[in-house]
Formats: C-alpha cells, structure tokens, sequence
C-alpha cells in the first residue's frame, strides 16, 4: 500500500510537472511540434496549432507528418510556393532534415519556419512570426532606397550648381584679367557690362537656390485664400508686358469670372514662371493665359507658339537644372530652376501641374486649382504678399529715396514682404527719426546721391547714432563704374536701378541672416 502510494505521489508529481510545462510553452509566442521516428505527432502547443487556423482539435496526438501537411494545404492559410501535391511531397520528403524557410500567410503574415532533426529519428518543428521584423525590413529598405535616391538628386543638383555658377565665374576671371589692362575706356565698358551680365547670372541662380532650399526646408506655409483670378491677370499683365513687346509677342490675359481656392503669392509664382519659360523660348506669335473648367476645379492655361519640347524630353521637364536640347537656342538662357520651383509649390499647394507640347508649334503649361465661391473671395484685399516664408515680417527697414514715386514704389515693394518700412527723403528726416522717435532699424536702404548728399554718409552717420554696424545697402541710377567702385570700397552692397525685386530680396536675405555670403 505505501509503494502504491507513493507511485501515485509520483505520478501526480509528474502530472504536475509536465501541465506545468505543456502550460508554459502554450504561453510562449513561438509554435512548438516534436514528431518521432515513426513521423507521428509527439506534442504540439497551442501557437503550433494556431498556425494555420486550424484549432488545437485538428492536430490530435498521434497525427502523421504527411496528414499534417494535408491539412496545412487544405487549410489556405498559407501561402504555398508550389501547387500542394508537389509542397507536400517536397517537405514530407524532408522529414528530419535540417532547414529554415519563411511562409507569407494569406493574412499578410509572416511566419519563419525551422526544422531540426531530434535523437531517436524524429524531428522539432518551431514556427514564429516574423511580421513585424519583415515590416521593419521593408521600411529600412524603402528608407534607403529613398535616401540613396535623394543623395543621388542632391549629387546630380549640386554638380549642376556648381557648372552653372563656375561658368559665370570663369567668364569673370577672364574679363577682371583682362579689363585690368584695356586702356581704351569704350572696351572696357563693354567687359564691365558684360561683367555684370555674368553677376546678375550668379544673382538669379543664387536667389532660385535660396529659394528651393526654403521649399525643401518647409519655411514656406501656405496661405490659402479664395479670391478671383482677374487681379492676378492684370498683375502678370504688368510684369510682362514689356517684355513680351521687346520681342514682338503677343501677350493676352484672358480672365474667367469665377474665384478660385489657392495660395494667392504663391499662384502667382507659378504662373509668372510659366509666362517667363513662354516669352523666352518664342520668338514669333504669342502667348494666351486663359482657364478651361474641369468638374470642380479651374484649369489655368499658358499656351505659346514657341519651339515646343520633343515627348522624350518632357518627362523631365520639371527637374532641376534640366533644359531641354533644344532650349540652348533661346537668345537668353534660363537657368533650369523655374519650372523645378512650380513643382515644388504645386506640391505644397498640392495642385496638379501638367505640360503638352508639340515640337515647332508650340508648349501648353497649366496648373489645375480648386474652384471657390465667389463671395467668399476677398474684396479689396491687400497686394499680394511675396514673402519667402514670412522671413521679413516685421523687419524695420529705413528706406531713404529723394524720388517721390520711386519712394513709393519702393515701401509698397517691402510692404508686400511684411517689411515695416519708415520712408523718407534725405537725411534731415532720417536722422530725427533715429534721435526723437528712437527708431532702431535692422536695414537702411538709401539712395546715392541724394540731392547732394550721399547715401553712404547718411547710413555711417546712422550707425554711429545707433551704435552699431547697422547693415545698409546702396540704390543707383549712375552706372559709372567708378562710383560703383567707390561705393563698394566703402563696403556696401550695390543696387542698380531700376532695381530687380528678386535681386533685392536675396541680398536683404544675406544681409539679415547670412551676412557671412556677402
């Protein structure tokens, strides 16, 4: 009785023991199947089990190996690399030897699957999921991908930079050498126009790149408006007027009645670029701006009858530094930028933008805004601001300028950038505007020759009321490269009216925060 007894202690012990343990490995992630020699199931947890949906009744103890791979087939749970008669005669064919596979299941899962031979001719079989490893995989290997593919733009867009800047700056190098011992005065004028032909090149480039890293930096926010296209029209109408009649073009706006939902700066930009890409490579006929509804959105539309692009080459239109062959024809050059910027604001804007050409007769650009409601758009609504991003808000500037309506222009001109600009006329008003209203100005923009007075002597008289080197920057009309000379040994940047928005605002822009590029 007591070695009874004590057997049944033992058994219970053991009982216990292996509950115990069949409970713990029911518990782990990992799916567990022991077969013996005589490919019959020896013990299988419940993640095994599950692994294919079938429930813990379906693998019974005591199930062959091959009816085991039947019913995973049967099952559709997992993906098989093979039609199933020849799946299931490959692995029982493998019974007990030492592998590693990985199953895709139908739910999107991954499932890492290994086989080791066991003493005695039988085998274990643990199953795993994978998934979450394998996303992360694919992600790190997307990532890279992208990065690999950005650093290949960012090689191909700096190699780009640097050829368009170095050739400007060679042709620099040769007139500076060669200017340096010209005696004849009419020569030499012809190098320093030529000189400043090759600057203003380095300037526009310098100010497309300023403002594509703004673009990429995420400083520009969109400030979306509803307003009516009629005002823009007329806007562009102005800026390219002239040079569109330089070239004997016609240049016609024809404005729809309705409003439209966008970025009104920002609209405008793309649509400047596109008139500016338009009367640079035409050089008979004309250019239309005019809009075609498409459902609930307004399709504006630059058409010219200009030299076209061939189809292979419009694909890559839109990146940066791209001309296309036929592009280096045009009188002037541009520097491939312009339309890469429309892309990027499109984006931003998330506007389509669309480009059709057909080669001899002409290119359409166009650009697909959302429709607003009219009377929702804004009425007398102020100019529209061409910020970069909102960098000068709030930026006291002092503006000195003897010129009454180039005074005006001006201050409407920094207005427009969120400048808060205090405009005078010489130096008597600027002086007490510093020593009684205590105005601390971050820029001084002045005039030259201020009706006898000189501008640079108004900004140094300036700095010391202040007591700092405040910055300031010189506006001429004399092209006299010896007063240009002057100005520039005294150590301020010059400006050359009629002064060029963009130049302006790119050498405040070093001015203000990156005094170090001048």
């Amino acid at each position: 009785m007591r070695v009874d007894a004590a057997s049944q202690v033992e058994k219970d012990a053991q009982q216990a023991a292996s509950d115990a343990l069949a409970g713990g490995l029911d518990a782990i992630a990992t799916g567990i199947a022991i077969w013996g020699s005589d490919r019959r199931l020896r013990y299988a947890n419940r993640p095994f089990c599950d692994s294919f949906g079938s429930g813990g009744e379906v693998l019974g103890s005591g199930i062959l190996f091959a009816d085991y791979l039947r019913r995973v087939a049967r099952s559709n749970e997992w993906l098989l690399p093979v039609l199933s008669d020849a799946w299931i005669a490959g692995e029982d064919a493998e019974f007990g030897a030492d592998k590693q596979s990985e199953v895709a299941l139908a739910d999107g899962r991954t499932l890492d699957v290994v086989q080791k031979p066991i003493a005695g001719g039988g085998m274990a079989l643990t199953i795993h999921d994978i998934s979450k490893a394998k996303q992360n995989e694919r992600a790190l290997r997307q990532a890279k991908e992208q990065a690999e593919t950005t650093d290949q733009a960012k090689s191909r867009f700096l190699r780009a930079a640097n050829h368009d800047l170095r050739q400007p700056l060679a042709t620099l190098r040769i007139l500076i050498y060669n200017c340096m011992s010209e005696e004849d005065k009419s020569r030499r004028d012809d190098m320093l126009h030529v000189m400043e032909i090759a600057v203003s090149i380095m300037e526009d480039l310098l100010g497309s790149l300023l403002q594509i890293g703004q673009l990429d930096a995420g400083q520009i926010l969109p400030r979306v408006t509803t307003f009516q296209l009629v005002d823009l029209f007329q806007r562009l109408d102005v800026q390219f007027r002239h040079l569109a009649a330089e070239k004997a073009l016609d240049l016609r706006f024809v404005a729809p009645r309705g409003a439209v939902t966008s970025d009104k700066a920002l609209l405008e930009r793309i649509l400047s670029n596109f008139v500016a890409n338009a009367i640079r490579y035409t050089d008979y006929g004309g250019i239309v701006v005019g809009c075609r509804h498409v459902g609930r959105s307004l399709r504006i539309e630059v058409w010219d009858t200009g030299r076209g692009v061939e189809a292979e080459h419009l694909p890559r239109i839109f990146d940066e530094f791209y001309k296309a062959p036929d592009a280096t024809r045009a009188k002037k050059m541009g520097l491939g930028l312009g339309l890469n910027i429309v892309k990027r604001l499109a984006i931003l804007l998330k506007h389509e933008v669309t480009v059709r050409s057909i080669p001899g007769r002409g290119t359409v650009f166009a650009v697909v805004v959302p429709l607003g409601n009219v009377w929702h758009s804004a009425i007398g609504e102020p100019e529209i601001s061409e910020m970069l991003g909102g960098e000068f808000v709030g930026v006291s500037t002092l503006l000195i300028e003897d010129d009454d309506v180039l005074r005006r222009a001006m201050k409407e001109l920094l207005e427009r950038w969120g400048v808060d600009v205090h405009a005078v006329e010489g130096k008597a008003e600027a002086l007490r505007l510093l020593h009684e209203e205590n105005l601390d100005p971050k820029l001084i923009i002045a005039d030259y020759n201020l009706r006898g007075q000189y501008g640079t002597s108004i900004i140094r008289a300036a700095r010391e009321i202040l007591g700092r080197p405040v910055p300031g920057i010189i506006v001429t009309a004399d092209t006299d490269p010896r007063v240009i000379a002057q100005v520039k040994a005294e150590g301020f940047p010059v400006l050359i009216k009629p002064v060029s928005p963009p130049r302006l605002r790119v050498l405040m822009h070093n001015l203000l925060f990156e005094p170090g590029l001048i």
